[in-house]
């Protein structure tokens, strides 16, 4: 671990215990969520947006990298689509919401889930995807199992921002946890079936711009944490 990674580590935990006690005095009472409107993935997520439409010729669209058991367990909502592109691609996209970000009911993350599901992980980078709205940071990863090859690009957003690290998402849940609120979380997916990653992380990414532009401002707060002022 690099030394300001270290330092970082040591700070959020020196700060997460020091505000126990503040926390533990305010106890979180209400979700996060419940200061907004509340959560519906299957109305918030259009089935047709521009050139994209739900895929209803698959059966079973999205083989998901983790368990049934642990998904109850760790969320509340699960949105499972394939979209149909205009050139023929396909998309598929799994949004997870889970109410309470808190020690081990918090959301797993692809990089943890696929190999834990048997995948390969072949390559992890970071990245952003840029829109006129502003900036979300992404991971992406290629994964394989057996001669399936799955590009993968995510994000978490907590709160209502998204965080890049798990520095911003200790600092995010500690500044909800002393106001008295519980921390939500939605994890974004979207994967492709390609052997070329390049391509599937460039078709995700037309994918989610052409969805982001397609929804209001609060949103694509709720998605991907871009501010309501800023989005296009």
């Amino acid at each position: 671990m690099q030394p300001l990674a270290v330092r970082r580590a040591f700070l959020a935990s020196g700060l997460m215990l020091g505000a126990s006690a503040l926390a533990y005095a305010v106890r979180p009472r209400r979700h996060a969520s419940e200061s907004g409107s509340q959560l519906d993935l299957e109305t918030l997520v259009p089935a047709r947006f521009g050139a994209w439409e739900v895929d209803t010729t698959l059966a079973q669209p999205l083989v998901n990298p983790q368990t049934q058991e642990l998904l109850d367990k760790l969320y509340n909502q699960i949105l499972s689509r394939t979209y149909l592109g205009p050139q023929g691609e396909r998309v598929m996209l799994s949004l997870a919401y889970g109410g309470d970000q808190r020690s081990s009911l918090q959301a797993h993350m692809p990089e943890v889930c696929y190999p834990a599901q048997g995948f390969k992980l072949l390559d992890l980078n970071d990245g952003a995807i840029e829109l006129p709205g502003g900036s979300i940071p992404v991971r992406r990863l290629m994964t394989e199992l057996g001669p399936r090859k799955e590009p993968v690009t995510y994000w978490f957003t907590m709160g209502g921002a998204t965080v890049k690290d798990t520095w911003d998402k200790r600092m995010v849940q500690l500044r909800l946890l002393l106001t008295g609120q519980i921390p939500d979380g939605l994890l974004f997916r979207v994967s492709t079936l390609d052997a070329d990653p390049q391509a599937g992380w460039a078709a995700q990414q037309r994918f989610v711009a052409d969805l982001l532009a397609a929804v209001d401002a609060p949103t694509r707060t709720r998605l991907a944490g871009l501010a309501p002022a800023t989005a296009p």
